[in-house]
């Protein structure tokens, strides 16, 4: 009996050591990418504190470290500047129109380069994969003559329309369902499914992670979208919330940075939402690809 307790004592002291040791190796790790961690988390607090300072306070030394209560007084003065309401309206009708039409774009054009046998598919993907190279300043200028004859010039139109159709969206689509079985869009064809009840209802579950990743990225560019905007769009009211932001530099003398400071914090809200409501499934397309890779 005695030499049963004290074997398990001595397995329960060794399994001790042993996590004790594993936790030891790890702690450099850790501390690693502890420190990457408030390296990335860093810049933004630094704006969330800023941006609740009076501009006199804001480049002041040593730098605050908490935040402050002229938050609103801020926001108010951006209201009043750019009107701050209307410009997060166009931003997310923006963003929102360009990234489902991107999905839907690149899942139907991703499924028939996947799944769909015709001529030219190869040469056509080619092309398609060579526009990842072109700079999108070359296309600035065909763009802008391109939306100027079709009068879309100054409309939300002449923002979404060039971004619906993304490369990138469409090579990763295409990639993620080549590796779907061809038996089960089969299955679901003897069934008597058509090939957008097969698109829908067999690809788009599967696919799903895919999507929600592949989401975050394209609302992301769209809503951080500067350079196109400023020149398609040329009234205040139509500006989009990183144009109108950038129309606060030079307006008078001094630069009112706690303003931008407020509006760019304000900026980061609809991204944060969007990546808590889709965190799961975008973590999942990413363990997804780690694995088929």
């Amino acid at each position: 009996m005695s030499t049963t307790v004290t074997t398990e004592g001595g397995r329960r002291r060794g399994g001790l050591r042993s996590a004790r040791k594993t936790r030891l190796r790890g702690l450099p790790l850790t501390l690693v990418l502890a420190g990457v961690a408030g390296l990335s988390v860093g810049p933004f607090y630094w704006l969330v504190v800023a941006a609740s300072h009076k501009d006199s306070e804001i480049f002041s030394w040593p730098p605050a470290l908490l935040p402050g209560d002229a938050f609103g007084d801020n926001v108010d003065r951006l209201q009043a500047k750019i009107g701050l309401g209307r410009v997060l309206f166009n931003s997310l009708l923006v963003a929102g129109l360009q990234t489902v039409g991107a999905l839907i774009v690149a899942l139907l054009a991703g499924y028939a380069f996947a799944k769909f046998r015709f001529r030219g598919r190869t040469v056509l993907f080619a092309v398609l994969l060579s526009t990842l190279v072109v700079p999108e300043q070359v296309m600035l200028v065909p763009l802008f003559k391109m939306m100027m004859s079709f009068g879309l010039l100054d409309t939300y139109q002449a923002v979404v329309l060039p971004g619906l159709c993304v490369p990138f969206a469409i090579f990763l689509m295409r990639q993620s369902l080549s590796g779907m079985p061809d038996e089960l869009l089969d299955a679901a064809r003897v069934d008597g499914a058509g090939e957008f009840r097969v698109l829908w209802s067999v690809v788009v579950p599967v696919m799903r992670p895919v999507l929600a990743a592949l989401s975050i990225f394209l609302f992301l560019g769209s809503w951080n979208q500067f350079v196109w905007p400023l020149i398609a769009l040329r009234s205040a009211e139509m500006h989009t919330l990183p144009v109108a932001l950038a129309t606060l530099h030079g307006m008078k003398a001094t630069t009112d940075y706690g303003a931008i400071l407020a509006g760019t914090a304000v900026s980061t809200v609809p991204m944060m939402v969007l990546f808590l409501v889709l965190q799961r499934q975008f973590i999942s397309g990413l363990l997804a690809g780690a694995t088929k890779g």
